[in-house]
Formats: structure tokens, sequence, C-alpha cells
């Protein structure tokens, strides 16, 4: 038999189509998918932990303590009487205060008048 025979008869059983895969192949990626998925479960599990167990103490804490805090006996700081502070050149419709004037928040500008 003459080497080009040979090479014939075993050619057609080594070629392979472009689109096809070694086994091993298959193999090793369906390993990594799996071991993409473990890993982002895992990561899943820490975050959900960090999230219950760290960040929501973590603001219930805070939360206590901006709540207990009193500052001035629950009084409005007076602010510094600066120049450029509530300057209006044309007053407003409705008087003095803002549109959204909250009096538990906000200073008084009809009563700092008078």
């Amino acid at each position: 038999m003459s080497f080009r025979l040979l090479a014939r008869r075993t050619a057609p059983a080594l070629r392979r189509f472009s689109t096809e895969t070694p086994v091993a192949g298959k193999n090793a990626y369906l390993a990594n998918l799996e071991a993409v998925e473990h890993h982002a479960a895992e990561t899943t599990e820490l975050w959900r932990k960090i999230s219950y167990y760290v960040c929501i103490p973590a603001i219930a804490v805070c939360s206590a303590w901006v709540y207990n805090k009193a500052e001035n006996d629950g009084q409005i700081p007076f602010p510094p009487e600066y120049e450029y502070l509530n300057i209006r050149r044309k007053p407003f419709p409705w008087g003095p205060n803002s549109l959204f004037f909250n009096e538990e928040t906000q200073k008084n500008l009809s009563e700092a008048e008078e």
C-alpha cells in the first residue's frame, strides 16, 4: 500500500467540521460554566449575609443615634447674620418665607423683620 492511499483512508477520520468541538472541550466548557455558577451562588450568599448582619444593624444603630441626638434642646440653631443670607430684591407674593416654608425646620423670616 502506498502512502497516498493510506493518507486518504485515515484523513476523513481525523478531519472535523469547523463547528464541531472535541468532546473534551465540551466537558471543559461545562465544567467552567458549573464553576462560574457555583462562584455566583457563593458570592450572592456572602452579600446577602453582609446585608442582613452588617448593613441593616448599622443602619438601625445610626438611626437610633441620630434620633437620640438632641442639639440645642431640639431648637433650630440661630444662623449667623451674614449680609448675603436671605437677600430679597423683590418680595414674594405670598410673604417673606419660601413657598415650601416649614416652621419646624426653617427660620421664620416674617418674625425676623418685625
